[in-house]
């Protein structure tokens, strides 16, 4: 399977991206920057997280308008799978492609911390690897990731399934509505979640709870 990462100004976690996807597709994904307007033949599109453009305006605002999403729009209309963690969700939000906002954490401070999350929907090309209700740890790092809908649009993604993830035990780091931790589209390949599941695949990490969902996207999934 062949996978790209989306380079932007300010992101400062591809290089663990491309790391973990390196080590579990055992190829390494080709990169592509911000002014590129046409994206290569992949199967997987990932948004890595980091502070795109400084966080100016709203956190993925600026970076939700360059010409490299208009591509991933393109190809995410296709079909193709698309993954955007922490900034990566905030700029698949700002441009359209997920439902929801994220907001200023509830604490109005930065967290840094470990979490617990549950897999609330493991039929999806995300998490197959995962069982049903699934507990993992998986670590956080934001200021904005407190995940709000309007009431109609909560309604629609819980009955569809889009929430794929939630922060389970008390460890919501954020006060996302719902405990939601990650969403997906209506259509089921593009995925937006808060935690850094790139930083918890192998033992040098600590564990390896994040690796079900490279392996579940990439098929390596057993």
């Amino acid at each position: 399977m062949k996978s790209a990462v989306i380079q932007l100004p300010g992101l400062n976690r591809d290089r663990d991206m491309i790391a973990a996807l390196t080590k579990i597709s055992g190829k390494a994904p080709v990169t592509v920057w911000q002014t590129d307007t046409d994206l290569p033949d992949v199967d997987l599109i990932v948004i890595p997280g980091g502070f795109s453009y400084g966080d100016y305006l709203r956190c993925g605002a600026i970076a939700a308008r360059m010409p490299v999403m208009r591509a991933v729009a393109e190809k995410a209309a296709k079909g193709v799978k698309v993954i955007g963690v922490c900034n990566g969700f905030q700029i698949l939000l700002e441009a359209g492609l997920l439902p929801g906002a994220l907001m200023r954490n509830a604490s109005l401070k930065f967290v840094c911390r470990e979490v617990k999350l549950q897999i609330a929907n493991a039929n999806t090309v995300f998490t197959n690897a995962y069982q049903p209700n699934q507990i993992i740890r998986c670590p956080v790092a934001h200021h904005d990731g407190n995940y709000f809908a309007d009431a109609a649009t909560l309604e629609r993604i819980e009955g569809n399934g889009q929430v794929v993830f939630r922060y389970a035990d008390g460890t919501n780091p954020n006060g996302s509505i719902n405990d939601i931790a990650g969403v997906m589209n209506e259509n089921g390949n593009v995925l937006g979640l808060m935690p850094h599941p790139e930083n918890l695949i192998e033992a040098a990490h600590g564990g390896s709870d994040g690796r079900g969902l490279f392996e579940s996207v990439l098929g390596k999934a057993a």
